[in-house]
């Protein structure tokens, strides 16, 4: 808080917020690039009805790939009540994200653990990852 107009100065003023464009190509390039995207859609059983929340993640995440990040997304889906539960599976938005760029989307088995470290350890540039439903 400030009193006076003098207690203001320019270090004090805010900046522009960065965007993920404000990245060089070499801070992209090679570099694994975690992304929290809300990825929360409507299902019918395993059928997204409404796949409106993936397109809107789509820009970045294309972005990132057109600079050779290696890319894991991760999110939730629903409200899992005693662990993992099959109809709260990422699979239907990896498989729908996959779609909409054009290449395979991996779907971790979880969203920790040693078989999730070496399949995001084994990802090449441009390869997208997307982990389990994080609240599993």
């Amino acid at each position: 808080f400030f009193s006076t107009n003098s207690e203001l100065n320019e270090s004090a003023m805010p900046t522009r917020k960065k965007t993920v464009a404000d990245l060089a190509d070499a801070d992209l390039k090679g570099k694994r690039v975690l992304v929290r995207a809300d990825l929360n859609v409507p299902l019918d059983g395993k059928i997204i009805t409404d796949d409106t929340r993936i397109r809107r993640s789509m820009p970045t995440i294309e972005y990132l790939v057109s600079k050779g990040a290696i890319v894991t997304v991760c999110s939730h889906l629903g409200r899992p009540k005693d662990g993992p539960e099959d109809k709260f599976s990422l699979h239907p938005c990896a498989l729908r994200m996959g779609e909409l760029l054009k290449k395979e989307v991996k779907l971790a088995p979880d969203c920790i653990g040693d078989a999730v470290q070496a399949m995001v350890g084994a990802a090449k540039e441009g390869d997208v990852l997307m982990l389990e439903n994080t609240r599993f």
